[in-house]
């Protein structure tokens, strides 16, 4: 279920599905680079202005899904107008800033987005552009990202599927907020 917050401003609305904190695992693979899971938690949140802040961690996992080492972290802001398209700023922890372009999907919670401009630090390796696509499927926020550089096209180099994290004042939030139910517990599901 999507809640939108009190508080949030009416222009990210159509954004809502976004917000909170997810955690989960994925795929990376490019060339140059070793195929390998990731584990990753991101988190988007507002202050009531008219963006979602974004942040996103992830690192490479072993075979058991215990943490190796770092993989990427990346922060931004996103923004959707009245015409339902989205843009991102985002700065990656490489030495990479970019603009991101896009738009969210008639009737769906789903947003495409490409690259529109990357600027680079001398310290960050190649990288001309990407694109990205973002849905929230049966609770779930699930992703594909796409890079290119100026040896490899445009393809997927990583993907995610990211669960919900509930936090303890959420569950007693959800505590308070139940609504009355049987003692049996049973009849509430006839």
């Amino acid at each position: 279920m999507i809640e939108i917050p009190s508080d949030l401003n009416p222009e990210l609305v159509p954004l809502a599905f976004l917000l909170g904190n997810w955690a989960g695992a994925g795929v990376t693979d490019f060339p140059g680079a070793e195929k390998a899971n990731f584990g990753q938690e991101v988190s988007f949140t507002h202050d009531g202005r008219d963006f979602l802040e974004y942040h996103s961690h992830t690192w490479i996992l072993d075979q058991d899904g215990n943490k190796v080492k770092p993989l990427e972290s990346e922060s931004g802001f996103w923004r959707i107008d009245k015409d339902r398209k989205v843009e991102v700023v985002m700065v990656r922890d490489d030495g990479v800033v970019e603009v991101w372009y896009g738009e969210l999907a008639d009737k769906k919670p789903q947003i495409d987005l490409a690259t529109d401009a990357v600027a680079r630090t001398a310290a960050s390796g190649p990288y001309s552009g990407g694109k990205r696509l973002y849905g929230y499927v049966k609770s779930d926020l699930m992703w594909v990202g796409e890079k290119q550089t100026p040896e490899v096209p445009l393809r997927p180099y990583m993907s995610a599927q990211l669960k919900k994290v509930v936090s303890p004042e959420d569950v007693a939030e959800m505590a308070r907020n139940l609504p009355d139910m049987p003692d049996d517990g049973i009849a509430f599901f006839k």
